[in-house]
């Protein structure tokens, strides 16, 4: 170890993950996922665990495969298809699911980084997700009340980070992890990439490293293609 920067996947997870724990988990299908700390997750053997992510991964990657070893107790999501064994533990009760819009689930996160309790939004008014929420009228259009998401730990992406933490994230990549990260107690960042302070401009900085407690270098992640659509050949 040196500084934030651990040996392995398994390293940065020592003395983070517990059964019961709340992780808030980056990515947006399977783009910009911690696949080393996912699987490293697995192989700690931490159960009943609520996980915030906008979806759960894929059948055998991603954090799909957290659900075959039953390691989950709860999803706390947004978009829960191309998981077969998520549908098959939720439809017979064996997994809990908080179901959010996308917008709602990203303001959740963020709200909860940024130390705000609850937020009004007009997102679910009248549908079942209002259901037992709080709700107000104000210049004469009616919102619900959602509280903020916080997590014990946060598992996140990023394409290259310096050793004080400082993050850089690439193209769609970056996509719900930020939020994670301020949303979590403790931070822990998978990257390609692992350079010195100073080697990158501030001003070019996405995520400040004040936000993150432990950094692991996994160069070369797999990068599953979720849907690949091709065309056929000599088609225009």
């Amino acid at each position: 170890m040196r500084g934030k920067v651990y040996e392995s996947a398994q390293a940065a997870l020592d003395g983070v993950v517990a059964d019961g724990q709340t992780l808030a988990v980056g990515g947006f299908g399977l783009c910009g996922i911690p696949e080393a700390l996912i699987a490293a997750l697995r192989d700690t053997g931490v159960r009943n665990l609520t996980v915030i992510s906008n979806n759960a991964g894929v059948d055998g990657f991603g954090l799909g495969q957290l659900l075959a070893t039953r390691q989950i107790r709860k999803m706390i999501s947004s978009y829960v298809g191309e998981n077969k064994e998520f549908e098959r533990q939720f439809l017979s009760g064996e997994l809990e699911l908080e179901f959010n819009p996308q917008g709602t689930l990203a303001e959740r996160l963020r709200a909860g980084g940024a130390g705000i309790p609850a937020f009004f939004t007009a997102t679910g008014y009248g549908t079942v997700i209002a259901q037992g929420k709080e709700t107000r009228e104000f210049d004469g259009k009616h919102y619900v009340l959602e509280t903020a998401l916080r997590a014990d730990v946060a598992l996140i992406k990023a394409w290259k980070a310096d050793t004080a933490g400082n993050l850089l994230f690439r193209k769609t990549a970056r996509n719900f992890n930020p939020a994670c990260a301020m949303a979590g107690q403790v931070c822990v960042a998978e990257v390609e990439e692992i350079v010195e302070v100073g080697s990158f401009d501030p001003d070019q900085v996405h995520l400040p490293g004040i936000y993150v407690d432990r950094l692991v270098l996994n160069a070369h992640p797999e990068k599953r293609i979720e849907q690949r659509t091709v065309r056929a050949a000599g088609d225009k």
